[in-house]
């Protein structure tokens, strides 16, 4: 895909970030049976407190983006969304390695995430980019949480 840039959000992309987080997850609400907790979450909060990347495309058409919290000692996926006319295009494998330079560029050796483990695409998708499955939690009407893990070379 020519053309794509990346930047970080700011307060005035909350609106852009939740309806684009909103589109990209709809087509997990039949398999899921509610909307994913990503679809629910507090944008104008998570811009300021979390780091969200963006992928634009050279019109500032909000395409991707990637929410990630870093800790002490890893970096933690909490969210990737894809427009839904871009799934398979390689988006989502752009913004797993540009949040492994994050780590990187931080000092850090770790890559966490979690999923429902109903996403079995987005498992699928963790494992053939190096992530190991850790463990797997009852997370009352949320379902199975799915945890993660990438140690960086």
């Amino acid at each position: 895909m020519p053309n794509l840039s990346t930047r970080r959000a700011g307060p005035a992309d909350a609106a852009a970030v939740r309806a684009l987080t909103r589109s990209a997850y709809a087509k997990w609400v039949p398999i899921v049976g509610r909307e994913p907790r990503p679809m629910t979450a507090d944008y104008e909060r998570a811009v300021a407190e979390h780091v969200i990347d963006l992928i634009e495309d050279d019109g500032g058409a909000l395409l991707a983006l990637i929410e990630m919290i870093a800790a002490a000692d890893h970096l933690t996926i909490e969210n990737i969304a894809v427009h839904p006319d871009l799934h398979g295009q390689g988006l989502g494998s752009r913004l797993l390695r540009h949040a492994e330079d994050v780590a990187r560029s931080l000092g850090l050796a770790e890559m966490r995430l979690y999923t429902n483990g109903l996403m079995e695409a987005n498992i699928m998708l963790y494992q053939r980019r190096g992530y190991r499955e850790d463990r797997r939690e009852e997370a009352g009407p949320l379902g199975i949480a799915v945890y993660m893990s990438k140690r960086l070379p």
